[in-house]
């Protein structure tokens, strides 16, 4: 079994998840950046609390009222960098409940890597977005916002015939790895693992050095994969969401 080199994950992961995935709107509340893109997706509708509002209190009162107007929960993206110290504790004590805890994933890109039949395009086409969607689609007829997404920043969209998909966002020296899916009646014949090298190897040739992604930690099949190909855990966030009481 190949042994891998454990590779620190970028200091600023919040930050690159955040321009890789980005938010149709942006509001910052002393430092707490929240986000919004019409429900579709909690990386782009949460707050990324970076900063030390001046009043912790109405802050919260103020993000609690912005989500509420919008008809959202109020969601907190929550890793080691969240500010102010103890808003995890707080975020509990006020109702929100930890959903989707999350893990980091990094590597080298070295090589080397074959493109193996997978097509890399700028942009992606109906069939790329309509297998992603049939994976990872959980907001009915909202497929227009989550293309606004996925196109709000340059990309590669991979795509292994017509049922496996992938898009890679070079960041500097970063390499971003997102949206990775094999349609269900395709899967286990290593279709995923070509299109993450074709991604590795097209992330190489835009100059980026390592790669990194995000992985719901449930996800065992998916760490699994990405740890034989040579990724290691690093860092990662969990989601605090407001609990709302039906009534």
């Amino acid at each position: 079994m190949a042994r891998y080199s454990t590779v620190q994950g970028p200091r600023d992961l919040d930050r690159l998840v955040a321009e890789a995935w980005p938010a149709r709107s942006v509001q910052d509340i002393g430092g707490w950046l929240l986000r919004h893109a019409d429900g579709v997706t909690k990386r782009a509708n949460s707050v990324l609390p970076l900063g030390v509002p001046e009043d912790l209190d109405e802050a919260l009162r103020r993000t609690e009222r912005f989500y509420g107007e919008r008809g959202l929960p109020a969601v907190f993206s929550m890793s080691e960098r969240a500010r102010p110290d103890g808003l995890d504790a707080v975020l509990e004590a006020r109702g929100y409940e930890v959903v989707d805890p999350t893990l980091g994933m990094a590597a080298d890109i070295d090589g080397p890597y074959e493109r193996d039949g997978v097509e890399i395009a700028d942009e992606p086409s109906a069939r790329w977005l309509d297998v992603w969607w049939s994976v990872d689609g959980r907001y009915d007829d909202q497929l227009p916002t989550a293309a606004r997404i996925l196109t709000g920043v340059p990309a590669g969209y991979a795509s292994l015939g017509g049922v496996a998909v992938g898009r890679g966002v070079p960041q500097g020296e970063w390499l971003g790895i997102y949206a990775m899916a094999v349609s269900p009646e395709a899967r286990r014949r290593g279709l995923g693992r070509r299109v993450l090298r074709a991604l590795l190897g097209w992330g190489r040739e835009q100059g980026c050095e390592r790669a990194y992604l995000v992985v719901v930690e449930r996800n065992a099949a998916a760490r699994a994969m990405y740890a034989a190909e040579g990724f290691t855990e690093s860092g990662g966030y969990h989601y605090r969401v407001k609990s709302v009481t039906p009534g």
